[in-house]
């Protein structure tokens, strides 16, 4: 199975993210903390060189907390600041305040000795589609700035927000990069929705999540959908479909509907907390 999403909206998405980064004093970089090394664009490293950076691991309440924790080592160990965050209840958000100002003090000192006071910190918001750019932005700003959706692509242009007269945010559309040189990164990208599902074979998508839950979280499938997990992945998704009554005409199984249920419960927190890489893989 190939993985790849590079629609053209994002070469030119990533040219005024380029164009831009000269006004930045920080860059916010949103990863998925189930996975929080293959939700970050590599691209980014190298646009937010010489600029303070900080990295949220959000839907934090979706991931273990154990491996939370083991990632928030993972990059302060390189340097950023990191924050765990739950952009749609609102947990961890009211403590990036303080974090931005921490993270940027120097600029704001070097402001300070040159007789600028009060210049906000600008702030640049990136991160891959479907990571929740925008419910992060509407949370921090305790109202609806950014056009918030559970499909990837749903921000298209810039838009700058300003939060408070400290901090003003350029919000920026998601992007991927043009080549996944490692596939298992683009299998991982296309379990939580971050590439479009209409051009993925979900079936097998949700055949490969299943022989991943076999080999980190056995029993949780048997005990969700009340079937066996035992053996070949297709007849797990037989299985899944049995249980939860996928049938097409003629009550054959319908393996499509019950892979597109298994993909949603795990996107949607429903399976549990569940991370899908670890730091000492990395």
């Amino acid at each position: 199975m190939h993985f790849q999403w590079y629609p053209g909206h994002m070469t030119k998405a990533k040219r005024m993210m380029q164009e831009n980064i000269k006004l930045i004093d920080l860059v916010i970089e949103l990863t998925d903390a189930r996975i929080p090394v293959s939700s970050r664009n590599p691209d980014i490293d190298d646009l937010g060189k010489n600029k303070a950076r900080l990295i949220l691991l959000n839907k934090a309440d979706l991931a273990e907390e154990k491996w939370n924790d083991a990632w928030m080592e993972y990059f302060q160990a390189k340097g950023f600041s990191c924050v765990k965050v739950n952009s749609k209840k609102g947990g961890g958000v009211k403590s990036i305040h303080a974090v931005i100002q921490e993270a940027c003090k120097e600029k704001i000192e070097r402001d300070r000795k040159r007789g600028i006071l009060n210049r906000p910190v600008r702030a640049m918001v990136v991160g891959i589609p479907n990571v929740g750019k925008s419910t992060f932005i509407n949370a921090l700003a305790g109202k609806a700035c950014a056009k918030t959706g559970n499909k990837p692509g749903v921000t298209k242009g810039k838009q700058w927000i300003r939060l408070n007269r400290n901090v003003e945010l350029l919000d920026t559309p998601g992007i991927l990069w043009p080549k996944f040189e490692d596939q298992s990164v683009g299998m991982k990208l296309a379990f939580i929705g971050s590439i479009k599902d209409e051009l993925l074979q979900r079936t097998e998508l949700a055949a490969e999540f299943v022989k991943f839950m076999q080999r980190h979280y056995p029993g949780v499938l048997a005990e969700k959908y009340e079937t066996s997990e035992e053996g070949e992945a297709y007849a797990v998704l037989e299985g899944i479909a049995r249980s939860r009554h996928c049938l097409v005409r003629g009550n054959e199984l319908d393996l499509e509907k019950a892979s597109a249920l298994l993909l949603d419960d795990f996107r949607d927190g429903r399976l549990g907390r569940l991370t899908l890489e670890y730091p000492d893989q990395i």
